[in-house]
């Protein structure tokens, strides 16, 4: 069976036509719609957001929120604030809300983002893992990459796992990748990026998983057969209990999410995440997260890592379930 040429190999992979992502800026829009937006209303849309996604906007964003809400006032073609939130007001309206939360979103990420952390896994966690499976009798490794964005953690973190963990080994690797964005998920689920984005990745990890593109695809890059293969992609939203995830992983990526919450969301949504941390595995969180006084389940073990302890729970998930987008 031929295989497909490896990005760094000096050979090349014709790869499917890119997602169209062009647009037209929408800040003279956004302009005249300003003062349209009135406190009060601005006040309903904040109280709409924190209910459907528990991200808190401030009064101090309103000009954000109407520059990044503008474009798609222009491309419904309606011309209040108040037209616009009538709309994603009615519960029908699940597709639009779920695009005003796209847009006021930072989906801002990169391949092996922290190097901090991706360090701590190789170094500390894999080594456990490993001594773990032996003691149990099972090569099995889940992760959950809870706000994945447009897939680069997610298939950072199977590059990672397939590398030291082999399938030829006997290994078998799961990454559960989750995000609010539906726009996200589905850029995520192509697996397709700039070339430039390449260097973010070791060698290494480049030779071995991702593809290049040429002729119409060249400055493009793709992600390979076998970390495609362990990533699945489902919509999930951090603050909508319960879960549609069954069982637990060994380790959580939830970076740079916790950020748009209020304090008393951020500590419902870190116990909901620690209900599918096995006991003593591991919360990976953003740079400027902490979780030191959201729970009293997590003791700090590294550059923002935390360590689920080992306290009876009320949980009633098992060790060793599937979630329901992995069967």
């Amino acid at each position: 069976m031929n295989r497909a040429p490896r990005l760094g190999s000096g050979q090349a992979a014709r790869l499917p036509s890119p997602l169209d992502t062009r647009g037209a800026p929408a800040s003279n829009f956004a302009k005249s719609l300003l003062w349209d937006l009135g406190d009060d209303l601005f006040d309903k849309f904040r109280d709409l957001i924190y209910r459907e996604a528990g991200i808190a906007l401030n009064e101090g964003k309103k000009s954000l929120f109407v520059s990044r809400m503008a474009g798609r006032l222009r491309e419904l073609q309606i011309p209040s604030f108040e037209d616009y939130h009538r709309i994603v007001s009615d519960p029908a309206s699940v597709e639009e809300r779920g695009r005003m939360l796209d847009r006021i979103c930072t989906n801002e990420t990169q391949f092996f983002r922290d190097a901090r952390q991706f360090l701590f896994l190789n170094d500390e966690l894999f080594p456990r893992l490993e001594a773990q499976a032996g003691a149990r009798g099972s090569r099995r490794i889940r992760a959950w990459s809870a706000a994945c964005s447009t897939g680069e953690e997610p298939y950072s973190l199977a590059m990672a796992l397939l590398h030291r963990f082999p399938p030829a080994a006997g290994w078998q690797i799961e990454v559960l990748a989750t995000d609010l964005s539906t726009k996200v998920l589905n850029i995520a689920g192509a697996g397709l990026w700039p070339i430039d984005k390449s260097s973010d990745i070791p060698m290494v990890y480049r030779k071995e998983f991702m593809l290049r593109g040429t002729g119409t695809q060249q400055g493009k890059m793709k992600a390979g057969p076998e970390i495609r293969a362990v990533v699945k992609f489902a919509r999930l939203n951090l603050n909508d209990p319960p879960y549609p995830v069954d069982g637990q992983f060994d380790f959580i990526f939830c970076r740079n999410v916790l950020i748009y919450f209020d304090h008393e969301s951020k500590a419902r949504v870190v116990e909901r995440l620690l209900d599918h941390l096995v006991p003593n595995g591991c919360l990976f969180l953003g740079y400027a997260e902490t979780a030191s006084t959201l729970s009293d389940r997590l003791h700090s073990i590294g550059p923002n890592v935390y360590a689920r302890v080992t306290a009876p729970s009320s949980s009633s998930i098992e060790p060793g379930e599937t979630p329901r987008e992995l069967r």
